[in-house]
């Protein structure tokens, strides 16, 4: 892969953001690198004003800033600029941003040293990632202060992650021998303004609902089994007449996990008509859900092979100072996948609630001697809980707007926000899911001998391989984790189609 000249797709980030080594410059994009430099250099040889090389910024960019004092200004914009607060964001967080800034910078239109490019991928390279706040962006002039920190340690200055340890980048910098940078004209600028801290978020988010879009598909799949309830409503004709995408592949993943059950066969002679709307709808919920993710997946993927900071250079008579750093177009399908992914979390745990009601043949809180034992009653409770504090980070952060830089940027996207509560929503539904899964392993349990399909029963046997048949009340919050890391490996297999 190729910075600069190839598309990626967030997938390719995640295998350079694991083996850095998997991307790198080429000749053309270092072409395109050095003529952007040398495009910045003729503008302040010039004396011509152009935005952020030889003025202030935001409201200050009608001070002129002399020749002499250009890299001073870039200094001194990444070390007034890193204000962020809060805990460190992961890692791998930190990684993408490098790498996404890359990326654009390769395009070259931001007029960012050739030098300075690869230090950041050495950085990458030796394991060298900057400790970044998660809070201070206000998602549009870029995310100024999460990037300002990513920029840091090129100065020698912030922290750096070693041995899982934020540490003074000096020191990190002197073990590997390398010296601090100067900035030159418009760097500063260029390496600050951009989207990268909210594309890091919107890629995790994707990596993470990706899985657990195709597992929340196997749990309805197992409850249902659990529950004894009909695969009619999955039945390809029902989904042609109302093509959704979403709802089409779901249905056609319902049916491949439902294949040959002995249980779905007690239908067919039975008096029940419908199933509860949590079963039922499973193809119509699950879907809108995939609808959001694919249109999150496509938005990202445009992003990431953007370019983003302001202003642009086109050559060294032409510049446009623009918008392209504004994170709106990321904010919206980020809000709008993580009400996707809460409403995962939403329709799974009344599916679990309807498997403690005790119909159809199963137990009341699926245990034999409920009243003397509780049985699963109170794991529904933290699953309820967390659905609760899902839909309480829902509302969409693009929703608001503060005005900064003294009215100058009067418009913002709170994107950084929006990217921070999806990946909250759908570590949430990670447990949400476990709950359920719980569940439905102890639903089988009462419908044996009947078989499932092999891959449930496959799945079933993984779960047994960690949580044993509930006879009598135990430690079962044990139980719950123990699922829900399952969820975090990757364990489950998740291919129905």
């Amino acid at each position: 892969m190729i910075y600069g000249v190839d598309s990626f797709s967030f997938h390719d980030i995640l295998t350079i953001a694991g083996n850095p080594k998997a991307a790198q410059l080429n000749e053309q994009s270092r072409k395109q690198i050095l003529a952007s430099q040398e495009n910045v250099q003729k503008i302040v040889s010039s004396n011509r004003t152009v935005y952020g090389i030889n003025t202030g910024f935001g409201p200050l960019c009608d001070v002129k800033i002399s020749e002499e004092e250009t890299a001073l200004l870039q200094h001194n914009l990444i070390i007034s600029h890193a204000v962020g607060v809060g805990k460190m964001i992961d890692k791998e967080y930190s990684k993408i941003m490098m790498i996404a800034k890359v990326h654009a910078l390769s395009r070259g239109f931001s007029g960012v040293t050739l030098q300075v490019i690869e230090r950041l991928i050495l950085m990458l390279e030796k394991d060298i990632i900057p400790c970044v706040p998660e809070q201070g962006s206000v998602g549009a002039s870029g995310d100024l202060a999460p990037l300002a920190h990513m920029v840091l340690p090129l100065l020698g200055l912030g922290q750096v992650w070693e041995n899982d340890k934020p540490t003074a980048t000096a020191e990190v910098l002197q073990k590997h021998d390398l010296q601090p940078l100067k900035l030159g004209p418009k760097e500063g600028l260029g390496l600050i303004n951009g989207t990268q801290f909210i594309l890091a978020h919107a890629i995790k988010g994707l990596e993470k609902m990706e899985y657990l879009l195709d597992l929340a598909d196997l749990t309805a799949a197992m409850s249902l089994e659990a529950y004894r309830g009909s695969a009619s409503p999955f039945k390809k004709e029902l989904h042609e007449i109302r093509p959704f995408a979403g709802s089409k592949t779901v249905a056609a993943r319902m049916l491949k996990f439902l294949e040959n059950s002995e249980n779905l066969k007690a239908h067919e002679f039975c008096d029940r008509v419908q199933d509860p709307y949590s079963f039922r709808c499973v193809p119509q919920v699950h879907g809108a859900s995939r609808n959001a993710y694919e249109h999150l997946k496509e938005l990202a993927e445009t992003e990431l092979n953007s370019v983003t900071d302001n202003p642009i250079v086109l050559s060294a008579e032409e510049t446009i100072s623009g918008g392209n750093f504004h994170g709106q177009l990321m904010a919206l399908p980020i809000d709008y996948a993580a009400l996707a992914a809460a409403e995962l979390g939403n329709i799974s745990d009344r599916r679990s609630y309807l498997l403690l009601e005790g119909k159809f043949g199963l137990p009341r809180l699926l245990a034999e001697s409920s009243g003397l034992n509780s049985g699963f009653m109170i794991p529904q409770y933290t699953s309820a809980a967390l659905v609760s504090e899902n839909k309480s980070l829902c509302f969409p952060a693009s929703a608001d707007s503060i005005p900064t830089s003294l009215g100058q940027e009067d418009h913002v996207s709170m994107g950084s926000i929006s990217g921070r509560k999806l990946n909250r929503i759908l570590d949430n539904l990670v447990h949400i899911l476990a709950v359920e899964l719980m569940f439905a392993a102890q639903g089988l349990e009462f419908r044996r001998p009947a078989k499932c399909s092999d891959i449930i029963e496959e799945n079933y046997r993984i779960i047994r391989s960690k949580v044993a048949k509930l006879e009598d009340d135990r430690l079962i919050g044990e139980d719950m984790l123990a699922i829900a890391e399952m969820i975090q490996n990757r364990q489950f297999v998740v291919s129905g189609s």
